[in-house]
């Protein structure tokens, strides 16, 4: 697959750091005889200790990096979960907040700053963070803006112990999963697997060996009638990634929020080449091959299967609707008017970042919110407005 977007050489330093990336991957495909499936190959770049994307130390955030996510683009984000996080924890008399992969950690200080002005603070912070690269980002964020809040925060390294109360958020986090990437041959699949040769990392098709990924391709392409030749992709550590945050959990919200579709739009006829997507220094291009270990390698998200997911661990899907209509919901508009008058220049600021975070165009129609629960009943704010739970 070639790109068609030119893209910008990396530095010597770049360069020398995915070469150490590339024999690391060279190994593993010799070693498996010849070619490793792309879910190990994605994995592999995206979080291998050290020279991995995740966990090297080039920019990825933010006007300098690769690409922007919310928090990044505008406080008013953070400020707008704190809602449904402050109605879980008034519901349960306190509780923690669990975020997975808190990417600079502005979420995390934009929350907490929230929260500490409407008195409603957690117990503790706990942040999962693979990458020890990413921690120490957080830190400064954290420390740099909310230091007398710094002290709640703590990173583990594994999910906590069962009985956890609360909420748990993951902004972003689906969709840096690996995936498997299959096609569809009208009554078997095929499996991308990578392997390497003369010029570089290549695609190679092979049948697929492992029967539990052929049932769930089999079962795909029967419900949305996929044609033949059609290519697309398939997350397998989905159930099992949410079935382990389902046993930690006693009562809490599991908020998700990603950029995706409900399966019948994902497997659509013109979604035929599948979602898989790789963004450096913000130039968007579908050739993951490259550069391993310079830029993100995202795949969008199944709602659907994430909806299902959620009810084999055990949890009730409580609401799934847009971006835009989420953070409508949560009082965007309110916090946005509390800006002005007197401030003409910070209202006219939040107000084209709020524009980026909802209008169609931008993020508000791309991004979706997934509310998960377990032992809680309430209405959560973000899904009262416009609950679209039918379309998954």
């Amino acid at each position: 697959m070639e790109s068609a977007v030119e893209l910008p050489a990396p530095s010597a330093e770049q360069a020398a750091c995915s070469e150490q990336l590339a024999g690391l991957l060279r190994q593993a495909i010799d070693t498996a005889g010849g070619s490793i499936p792309f879910s190990q190959f994605m994995d592999m770049c995206l979080y291998t200790p050290g020279p991995g994307y995740y966990s090297g130390g080039q920019h990825k955030f933010g006007a300098g990096g690769d690409f922007v996510t919310a928090p990044e683009i505008s406080p008013l984000f953070g400020r707008c979960l704190a809602r449904p996080c402050v109605a879980v924890l008034e519901t349960l008399g306190g509780g923690d907040i669990l975020e997975f992969g808190a990417g600079s950690g502005q979420l995390a200080a934009d929350l907490l700053g929230e929260l500490q002005d409407m008195d409603c603070l957690p117990e503790r912070y706990l942040i999962l963070e693979r990458s020890a690269e990413l921690r120490q980002r957080q830190q400064e964020t954290l420390h740099g803006q909310v230091p007398q809040l710094a002290g709640r925060v703590a990173w583990i390294d594994t999910l906590p112990e069962p009985g956890f109360r609360g909420m748990v958020l993951a902004n972003e986090v689906l969709d840096a999963m690996a995936v498997e990437r299959f096609r569809w041959h009208g009554t078997a699949a095929e499996q991308f697997c990578v392997g390497h040769g003369e010029d570089g990392f290549e695609w190679r098709l092979q049948p697929v060996a492992d029967a539990r990924l052929a049932a769930a391709i089999a079962q795909l392409a029967s419900a949305c009638e996929l044609a033949e030749g059609y290519v697309s992709e398939i997350n397998m550590t989905l159930q099992p990634w949410l079935q382990g945050v389902a046993d930690c959990v006693e009562r809490a919200l599991l908020l998700l929020i990603d950029y995706g579709y409900p399966r019948s739009e994902y497997y659509h006829p013109q979604r035929g080449e599948g979602t898989l997507m790789c963004h450096y220094r913000h130039r968007a291009h579908a050739n993951p091959l490259i550069f391993p270990g310079l830029q993100d390698l995202t795949a969008h998200v199944d709602f659907t299967a994430v909806a299902e997911a959620g009810v084999a661990a055990g949890l009730d899907v409580c609401g799934y609707t847009p971006q835009s209509w989420f953070l409508l919901d949560c009082g965007l508009d309110s916090l946005l008017q509390a800006a002005g008058p007197t401030d003409t220049a910070a209202y006219l600021q939040q107000a084209q970042q709020a524009k980026t975070l909802i209008l169609p165009g931008e993020m508000g129609e791309r991004f979706k919110c997934i509310g998960l629960a377990r032992g809680i009943e309430l209405s959560v704010p973000g899904f009262r407005m416009q609950d679209q739970r039918g379309r998954l």
